[in-house]
C-alpha cells in the first residue's frame, strides 16, 4: 500500500492519521487516486454493516480503473467513480447538503482533494470533529500565489512558477484551511532576478 508520511513543521501545516471507522448514521468516503487504498484498509476493520449506510466517491485520476471494482465490491449504499474532482463536486455538494446529523466524513488521497473536500464539508455545516483525513499517494501541492491570488495545482518543485502571473514562488508550509491551499511567496522579492534552480521536492 502507498502511504504518505507528513513531517510536522509549523502550526498551520496539516498532519494526518489513518482512517478509523466511527459510529454514525451515515458515512461519506471521498478519495482520489491511491486514496482508495485507505478506504480499502478501513474496510478491513470496519464493523459489519458499515457500508450499508456508506456513500463512496472516488476520483480516479491517473489510476484509471485500478481500484473501481475493489471499491464497488465493498457494496456501499451509493458509489461514484469519476475522472476529476471538479466532475465530482456537484454530487459531493448534494450529498453534504442533504446530510443529517451524525454523518461521518472520511477523506483520503492527495492534500488537494482532502483540503477542497474538507472545505465543502465545513461550508455545509459538518463539524471538523466529524471529518477524518489520511494522506495517500502524491505529495504534489495545491499552491496559492499571495501576490495575484491565483491557484496552481500539482506543484512538485521549489521554487515554482505561478501559472497565473508568472512569478517564481517559494513553496511555504503555511496552509490556509479557508483556501485549501499552501501559500507561495515571490522568491526574488528582495533581489529581483536572483532565482534559485528549482528542485523537485514533491512527487
Amino acid at each position: 500500500m502507498i502511504e504518505t508520511t507528513i513531517t510536522p513543521s509549523i502550526a498551520s501545516r496539516p498532519v494526518y492519521s489513518r482512517l478509523e471507522p466511527r459510529p454514525g448514521k451515515a458515512h461519506l468516503l471521498v478519495a482520489d487516486a491511491e486514496g482508495a487504498e485507505a478506504i480499502l484498509a478501513l474496510a478491513e476493520v470496519a464493523p459489519s454493516g458499515f457500508f450499508d449506510h456508506a456513500h463512496v466517491i472516488h476520483i480516479r485520476k491517473a489510476t484509471a480503473s485500478t481500484y473501481t471494482e475493489r471499491l464497488r465490491g465493498l457494496k456501499p449504499a451509493q458509489f461514484y467513480s469519476g475522472p476529476t474532482y471538479e466532475a465530482a463536486v456537484p454530487r459531493l455538494r448534494r450529498t453534504l447538503l442533504g446530510a443529517h446529523m451524525g454523518l461521518q466524513v472520511y477523506l483520503a488521497g492527495t492534500e488537494s482533494l482532502m483540503g477542497q473536500a474538507m472545505q465543502e464539508a465545513a461550508q455545509a455545516g459538518i463539524p471538523y470533529g466529524a471529518i477524518q483525513a489520511e494522506h495517500r499517494g502524491s505529495t504534489a501541492r495545491r499552491m496559492q500565489c499571495v501576490h495575484c491570488k491565483g491557484i496552481t495545482e500539482d506543484v512538485t518543485t521549489d521554487p515554482f512558477v505561478c501559472s497565473h502571473c508568472g512569478l517564481h514562488l517559494f513553496v511555504r508550509d503555511h496552509y490556509s484551511r479557508r483556501l485549501a491551499a499552501f501559500q507561495g511567496v515571490r522568491v526574488d522579492a528582495e533581489d529581483p532576478g536572483n532565482i534559485p534552480e528549482p528542485v523537485e521536492r514533491f512527487r
